[in-house]
């Protein structure tokens, strides 16, 4: 080979080596996504990131039965402790919202921590364990029950999604026999998402009303490690774009609103659950297992209840 095309060659591999490590880092309608850092370890099992727009960042360590508080200037402190196996989290005024898998639906002051229990049974039996939650533009707010940690048999005997109106009534809206996990809205609120563990297919219920759902789709179905694998997903956040970050066995899947798998963004443990925060809420923080993980993108994220409806 004469030198002037073994220069030729040389300068193509490095050309395709810098295009891949430029694009390897793009994700479409996402954009540059910054590099994973581990914010903290040494947890037993992390979930349910929520934040409250003044830079504090809460989650859940489900093993030790904690929810932490990460302040914005890095510190760490147990928020509240034995808080009856609180698994997700969000934000709404100055309350945290959380789903304990003790059976209840509860919240937190962010004042003073004085606890106020929002739900607890349905048709006069105790829930399984709530598991995720959302709340929408109304007050109202959605949350899962599969499960996981509730006693043997499971007292509903069922899996589902509940809402409860911002006058406490509780109805059941989805049942689930694939372990519903991971819920949210898209950002006009008019579509709900519901993310089950036991299978592939992730579903999109259209929103008539508050509270109020027409009939499932499938929105998608999550890439798998396996030709035949059908590990489904867990927790999820969204950005202002409608696109979706789920988190499953191959770190965060991101998902445009029509259902198209955008990329994927790996993190050094298989992730639990996600939520965005930090400046412009660009950053990613992500439970997983032993530790908690940022990774920041150009999207932004959506803040939930969002802005209420155009006329």
């Amino acid at each position: 080979m004469s030198l002037h095309r073994r220069s030729v060659l040389f300068y193509y591999c490095l050309s395709v080596l810098f295009c891949s490590s430029v694009f390897a880092d793009q994700i479409p309608g996402v954009g540059t996504i910054g590099a994973v850092q581990q914010v903290e370890t040494g947890f037993g099992f992390t979930e349910g990131p929520a934040a409250d727009g003044a830079g504090n960042v809460y989650f859940t360590d489900i093993p030790k039965d904690r929810i932490h508080q990460l302040k914005p200037d890095g510190t760490l402190t147990v928020f509240v402790e034995a808080g009856g196996t609180c698994n997700g989290l969000m934000v709404n005024g100055n309350r945290l919202l959380a789903c304990s898998m003790d059976g209840r639906l509860t919240s937190f002051s962010l004042v003073d921590r004085k606890e106020t229990v929002l739900a607890a049974e349905y048709n006069g039996v105790r829930f399984n364990a709530p598991n995720d939650l959302v709340i929408d533009q109304s007050g109202g707010i959605y949350f899962t029950d599969p499960r996981f940690l509730s006693p043997d048999p499971y007292p509903q005997g069922k899996e589902a999604v509940y809402y409860r109106s911002s006058d406490g009534k509780v109805t059941r809206i989805v049942e689930n026999d694939f372990a519903p996990n991971g819920v949210i809205l898209s950002p006009d609120e008019k579509t709900l998402y519901v993310i089950p563990t036991r299978e592939r297919r992730m579903w999109a219920y259209p929103v008539t009303a508050p509270g109020q759902i027409g009939k499932g789709t499938v929105f998608c179905e999550l890439k798998q490690k396996k030709a035949n694998g059908n590990g489904g997903g867990d927790g999820l956040a969204v950005d202002t774009n409608g696109n979706l970050y789920i988190t499953s066995g191959l770190g965060l899947q991101v998902f445009n609103p029509a259902g198209k798998h955008l990329g994927s963004i790996a993190i050094p443990e298989k992730p639990a659950n996600v939520t965005f925060a930090g400046k412009d809420n660009r950053t990613l923080y992500v439970t997983a297992r032993t530790s908690l993980y940022t990774v920041t993108v150009e999207a932004q994220g959506h803040v939930f209840p969002g802005p209420p409806a155009s006329p």
